[in-house]
């Protein structure tokens, strides 16, 4: 084979390798976005959240009475009666309401642990499922609703095409010790959180920075850029990272998500810090809800 034939050869070679990495890369964002979609149209996921709502002091009602302090869509009169008082919360079952409190009869007075730590304890009427939530200074029932209006006519997500140049290479510089940045919320609420560092990465030809707060074992960023309001929500947008290695941290924006109060306004999203305001057009991942 003549030498041209080899040079030939060999970026062929090249170049199919390069258009099946890209093809692999393009299936993968595919699949990671319709597990976002199967995740939120699930019988627990956001799409369900069908109520919130703050307690009192003292005893708070459930039921479809409309009297109730907590309405209920379906189910008896009186469902029960969710008692609070300093941070403590206790569930005391309507007679015949046939309620459960993760997944055995409920006792007549059941003290029901709160998100805050950890998984919250589940009451369940009627295919209703309820727990407590505590957000700052205050507590509430959240209650989801596999029939809720929400998830019974959602549209579907929708996302800008995956593009390469929105997968980025950062700068992790780390905080030592961890600086407490402050994340504000849709409450009116501002919330310190632990940042272990931040980002630096060059994106659209600019030096760019992002605050990132711990998610488990990843970075968990809350930006928003120029496109919100416009193609995005108007909030801003989530995005997740593996913890780095050697200082090194890929952002890859075609993985850009909405917060869940861009499909229910049960939720109690964070809100994106002064500093994760980037002055430039995030062309990548998830796009505003339409519904």
């Amino acid at each position: 084979m003549s030498a041209w034939r080899l040079v030939y050869c060999a970026v062929l070679a090249v170049f199919v390798a390069l258009a099946a990495d890209e093809s692999s890369y393009r299936s993968s964002i595919e699949r990671w976005r319709q597990q976002q979609e199967t995740e939120l149209k699930a019988d627990d996921g956001w799409l369900s959240v069908a109520g919130l709502f703050w307690l009192k002091d003292g005893r708070n009602t459930a039921g479809t009475d409309t009297a109730s302090d907590i309405a209920l869509p379906r189910g008896p009169a009186s469902a029960g009666v969710f008692e609070f008082h300093d941070g403590r919360t206790i569930f005391h079952p309507g007679a015949g309401s046939g309620a459960t409190v993760n997944g055995q009869p409920a006792g007549e007075s059941t003290p029901l642990k709160d998100d805050s730590k950890g998984t919250p304890d589940q009451v369940k009427i009627d295919r209703l499922t309820m727990f407590v939530i505590h957000r700052g200074n205050r507590f509430g029932i959240r209650m989801r609703d596999p029939d809720s209006k929400l998830r019974r006519e959602f549209t579907g997500l929708h996302w800008f095409p995956p593009k390469d140049n929105y997968r980025v290479n950062a700068q992790f510089i780390r905080n030592n010790p961890p600086l407490e940045i402050a994340i504000p919320n849709i409450l009116g609420e501002v919330i310190q959180e632990a940042s272990p560092g931040y980002v630096q990465f060059t994106l659209e030809g600019k030096s760019l920075r992002l605050d990132p707060i711990m998610e488990g074992h990843e970075l968990f960023f809350i930006f928003r850029d120029e496109t919100a309001g416009k193609e995005t929500y108007p909030a801003g947008r989530f995005l997740k990272a593996e913890f780095p290695k050697n200082n090194a941290v890929v952002l890859d924006f075609n993985k850009a998500y909405n917060p869940p109060c861009a499909f229910t306004p049960y939720a109690t999203c964070p809100l994106p810090p002064k500093q994760n305001r980037l002055p430039i057009r995030i062309e990548a991942g998830e796009m505003n809800y339409r519904h």
